[in-house]
């Protein structure tokens, strides 16, 4: 398995990939305008035999009261269904996850599975004394910080891109 930057001709795959991993298309859609509208994004897929199985985006996230705080958020990650409990989304997760330490990003937000994301890092954000602009998130709203302490001082509130509110 290989995992690399997202490139334009990988553009339909992660399409497929995405809208077969999740319910309806509203997370391709999601996808394709934040590669459109937010900067910088880092977008990932897994690549086995030739083939996109799996995709992950982070996106920018901004901290209220704390503009100075670069952060992303983790969402979406797709791994087609065939090729799902297989490592796939864990390898997504962390090769995202050194792209934006790479990047400077202070800190990852996650709103998920709360029995998943854990193993990457990730603990409830409350322990930040930051909460999500969605309602009813506490447990899956979840944060890890890249940079030691970052979010030592910086509590407040979560609020995505504003392509999310399209979903």
């Amino acid at each position: 398995m290989l995992i690399r930057d997202e490139v334009a001709r990988d553009h339909a795959a992660v399409r497929h990939v995405v809208a077969s991993a999740f319910e309806t298309a509203a997370e391709s859609r999601l996808v394709d305008a934040l590669r459109e509208r937010a900067r910088p994004v880092v977008s990932l897929v897994a690549e086995k035999a030739g083939s996109v199985v799996g995709h992950v985006m982070f996106s920018p996230v901004s901290l209220s009261g704390h503009p100075e705080v670069p952060m992303m958020g983790l969402a979406p990650m797709a791994v087609a269904p065939e090729h799902q409990r297989t490592g796939i989304g864990s390898a997504l997760a962390r090769a995202g996850l050194d792209r934006c330490a790479q990047l400077g990003i202070a800190a990852v937000v996650v709103l998920g599975h709360p029995a998943y994301y854990p193993r990457f890092g990730f603990v409830p954000a409350s322990r930040f004394e930051i909460d999500c602009e969605y309602a009813d998130t506490e447990e899956a709203f979840m944060a890890i910080e890249l940079i030691d302490g970052a979010l030592r001082t910086a509590s407040g509130r979560i609020h995505y891109h504003a392509a999310f509110a399209d979903l």
